[in-house]
């Protein structure tokens, strides 16, 4: 069965390209633009890794991402957060908040690919 991710950023053309990049290296794909959004989509789609940006409309990545590491049903998820903001503070919140990797805006797309498949090497789903 297909690994499926979810994708949280309000980019829609980053959002895009990471669907075709993933959905060609064989993942299924699920999108959403908001922190609640992404949320709600975690609930339903129950996804093997998530990709979290930090700056979302309405609540932030590192709220969303404490949410998932609160609940029960979803702290067992892989976050990777992938932001534009490449400073110290941010990385370190975003760690404390519970995501496993973190990566600055503009990625190299083998780099992310490398990281995507050791996370989900990781998972037990």
């Amino acid at each position: 069965m297909k690994k499926k991710i979810l994708v949280i950023d309000d980019d829609k053309n980053l959002v895009e390209m990471l669907k075709i990049r993933l959905e060609s290296e064989g993942f299924k794909v699920v999108s959403a633009y908001d922190g609640e959004e992404g949320l709600e989509k975690t609930m339903k789609e129950k996804p093997n890794l998530i990709i979290l940006d930090i700056m979302l409309p309405g609540i932030s990545g590192y709220e969303v991402c404490q949410k998932l590491k609160d609940d029960r049903k979803t702290w067992d998820i892989p976050v990777m957060m992938l932001t534009a903001k490449g400073d110290l503070e941010s990385r370190f919140t975003s760690l404390f908040t519970g995501a496993i990797e973190y990566m600055s805006k503009p990625y190299e797309s083998r780099v992310l690919m490398r990281n995507i498949r050791q996370m989900l090497s990781m998972d037990k789903k």
